[in-house]
């Protein structure tokens, strides 16, 4: 049996629902389909459970892209406040928590019953989920014909909306990347993003010793920097300053972690050598942060002056100590991958997809929205943000 509609999207998460959602309000018939046994898997585990639906503060600055520019038309087009308004309308109460950052307070099921009720709402919209695609070709004059083990579909636009190859326990894989080869696209190298590090050498024994641990540091290499949260793990580091310095992190390199960026220990040792010369430096340290991790400090940085009264060390020493303090040097050995994900970085490259319409520059009528294109979002509700606004751009031509 042949199913004939106006627009076939592939993929029911977050970029994929808005867009069959919007096009149906512009009177396309719209299916969608996902290979899953339910929809929308990625927003319902995302955020703890809570949904990190977007960012008070959504700048191009926020997103990763061999292209960077590609991201503003489609930003400025559908905003974060267009997408607040919308959460508004619904009802769905929500909290602000640090950086800008919108969750909601009852749980992320009611972002996604609300983009099920926006393609309820126009009667134009159906989902077909376990849905495995056999084979996507191009007709001859227009539009594409997609065989699956659900039947044939005929559709005058196609809607790449699969994702990347994050968490493949809800979904992930490459298929979006082989459709976009088929017809001729280039796709940039995929790797993990916004993941945790992993260790193997030394350091992992610390991290192991401290799992659970966490504190507010500064993580940075020469690409960038993040001030927030690190947790320490039984397998290396995690929390928001990993999840963050991952996405600029290449294997192989190092990059140097600030335990208190919002002290300055070079002038401190010197003042507390002045007025309390018998102190120890962990004793110091216990005021900041917790004693099992200034143990750990001590031991990594200063195990020989541990017993040493700070008046005895020598102003070079405490310098030494201090700059390690501020800027220890870690080399990771990788990353968890693609199992703890949030994302995927990399993709089609948007230099040949028009950022007014999504549409390919090489195929007429085939349309790429959401991860699976070049764009990476840093942790904080920017990925979400994407979705909604490149869906909400391509709804508008498919």
């Amino acid at each position: 049996m042949v199913h004939q509609v106006d627009v076939v999207v592939l993929g029911a998460g977050a970029s994929g629902l808005m867009l069959a959602a919007e096009a149906g309000k512009r009177g396309r018939s719209v299916v969608v389909l996902e290979k899953a046994n339910k929809v929308g898997k990625k927003i319902l585990m995302s955020g703890g459970g809570k949904c990190n639906f977007t960012n008070l503060d959504v700048e191009p600055k926020n997103f990763l892209s061999e292209n960077p520019h590609f991201v503003i038309s489609a930003l400025s087009r559908y905003t974060n406040w267009d997408f607040i308004g919308l959460v508004c309308e619904y009802g769905i109460e929500y909290e602000e928590r640090k950086h800008g950052q919108l969750f909601t307070t009852k749980g992320a099921k009611e972002i996604l019953e609300m983009l099920l009720s926006e393609c309820a709402k126009t009667k134009q919209v159906d989902i077909e989920t376990h849905c495995e695609v056999q084979s996507v070709k191009a007709q001859k004059e227009s539009g594409f014909v997609i065989d699956t083990n659900q039947g044939t579909f005929q559709c005058e636009s196609l809607v790449v909306a699969t994702g990347g190859l994050s968490i493949p326990t809800l979904g992930g894989s490459g298929f979006g990347y082989e459709l976009a080869q088929q017809f001729g696209h280039h796709v940039f190298a995929t790797r993990a993003g916004l993941v945790p590090f992993t260790f193997s050498d030394q350091f992992k024994e610390v991290t192991t010793r401290l799992s659970g641990n966490a504190l507010d540091v500064s993580l940075s290499n020469d690409r960038h920097q993040f001030t927030e949260a690190l947790l320490f793990t039984h397998r290396g580091l995690s929390g928001p300053s990993s999840l963050q310095l991952s996405n600029y992190w290449h294997i192989g390199e190092r990059f140097n972690i600030d335990f208190f960026p919002s002290q300055d220990f070079n002038q401190f040792f010197k003042e507390k050598k002045k007025t309390q010369p018998k102190v120890l430096l962990r004793t110091l340290l216990n005021e900041f942060t917790a004693k099992s991790i200034v143990l750990e400090l001590q031991q990594l940085i200063w195990a020989e002056q541990s017993e040493t009264a700070i008046g005895n060390i020598s102003d070079l020493q405490l310098e030494q100590i201090a700059a390690q303090l501020h800027a220890f040097s870690v080399k990771p050995s990788g990353t968890e991958g693609y199992r703890t994900a949030e994302v995927t970085l990399g993709g089609v490259d948007t230099s040949e997809v028009s950022s007014k319409t999504m549409e390919s520059k090489k195929q007429k009528g085939l349309y790429f929205i959401g991860e699976v294109l070049d764009v990476t979002g840093h942790l904080g509700g920017y990925n979400f943000q994407w979705a909604w606004s490149s869906a909400q751009a391509a709804a508008q031509f498919v």
